[in-house]
């Protein structure tokens, strides 16, 4: 028991990717510029940027598609450039669009793939019956890939990627074109992936990466701006001095409330409703939380209270404030 309690801590403290002091330049553009970051085995990490971010080329270098021009990418102890096959070895690699053989069924494509990665032949039959299974794809293993849907298309390709028993999966726009229920079902895929590999994923649905990711990446003109996880990003811009109530109140007997309750800065009407319900919002001092306080001075003056709530703030609110304090 406690041999399991150590061997998961140090495989928790593994890092699976080491990104080091990562430049790529084109002539004299930098498309990246000094950039590091590790991952550790197990995660789930979402690489967010505008497009022309770098974001792109990043993913290109991890997969050992084009060489950095200075740094160094680890990628299971071994060096990108030192050691391409072992790095490569642990790597599936998604791309957005990926271009599939439409005249194979599905399993002859796994097949075909397990060919080209070399994967052992008295193992191969079994090890493609595994990631049919894996993928969900069972019931349309016998129809030609063309014929399938495109969320069908995307498990095809995902298929391809785990063929090597890669530690780490890289997808790039996993649910792109997608119709929501398909979303969902490749949402849950890779959830499902995400308990026996490390995934790197870059999508443009920020709310996808909040659900999925336990770790988020943020990349803008070449350089990292943030590596935390969704509920801190989203925390670290939140308006969390701002309180908004929905309260019935004819006589306005609401801004009393104000001398009553210390750490109240103001009080401002911002909707009059037609059932006569007034909607407010309250500021605070901040890193302060008088909610108890408010509604026990609301419920004394009689002011019914319909809503009570602090202000939300979401992964997109946390992108775009980096974003665009980036670009001053």
């Amino acid at each position: 028991m406690i041999h399991n309690e150590i061997y998961k801590k140090l495989k928790e403290e593994f890092f699976v990717i080491e990104v080091k002091n990562v430049t790529k330049k084109y002539g004299k553009a930098v498309a990246v510029d000094d950039i590091s970051f590790e991952i550790k085995e197990g995660e789930i990490v979402g690489l967010l940027g505008p497009n022309g971010a770098g974001k792109s080329t990043t993913m290109n270098m991890l997969t050992g598609f084009i060489e950095q021009t200075e740094g160094e990418i680890i990628v299971d102890g071994y060096n990108m450039l030192k050691k391409p096959k072992k790095a490569k070895k642990e790597i599936g690699y998604m791309p957005e669009g990926v271009p599939l053989y439409m005249d194979l069924t599905v399993k002859e494509f796994v097949t075909y793939m397990a060919e080209i990665k070399k994967v052992n032949k008295k193992e191969r039959k079994e090890k493609v019956e595994k990631i049919i299974e894996q993928t969900g794809l069972k019931d349309v293993e016998k129809k030609l890939v063309k014929n399938l849907s495109r969320g069908y298309k995307q498990r095809v390709s995902m298929a391809g990627a785990l063929v090597g028993e890669p530690k780490i999966l890289i997808l790039d726009e996993p649910t792109v074109g997608l119709d929501p229920k398909q979303i969902t079902e490749i949402r849950n895929l890779i959830k499902d992936l995400g308990k026996t590999h490390t995934i790197i994923l870059s999508s443009h649905i920020l709310s996808e990466v909040s659900q999925i990711c336990n770790k988020v990446i943020i990349i803008n003109k070449g350089k990292i701006v943030a590596v935390d996880t969704p509920e801190n990003l989203e925390n670290k811009v939140s308006n969390n001095n701002m309180i908004y109530v929905t309260v019935e109140d004819k006589d306005n007997k609401i801004e009393s409330v104000k001398e009553k309750v210390q750490g109240i800065e103001k009080i401002e009407l911002i909707k009059n409703n037609e059932d006569e319900t007034k909607e407010y919002v309250i500021e605070t001092a901040k890193d302060t939380d008088i909610r108890k306080e408010i509604f026990a001075e609301l419920a004394k003056d009689n002011i019914t209270i319909f809503e009570m709530k602090k202000a939300d703030s979401t992964l997109e609110d946390a992108f775009m404030k980096l974003i665009e304090g980036g670009n001053k």
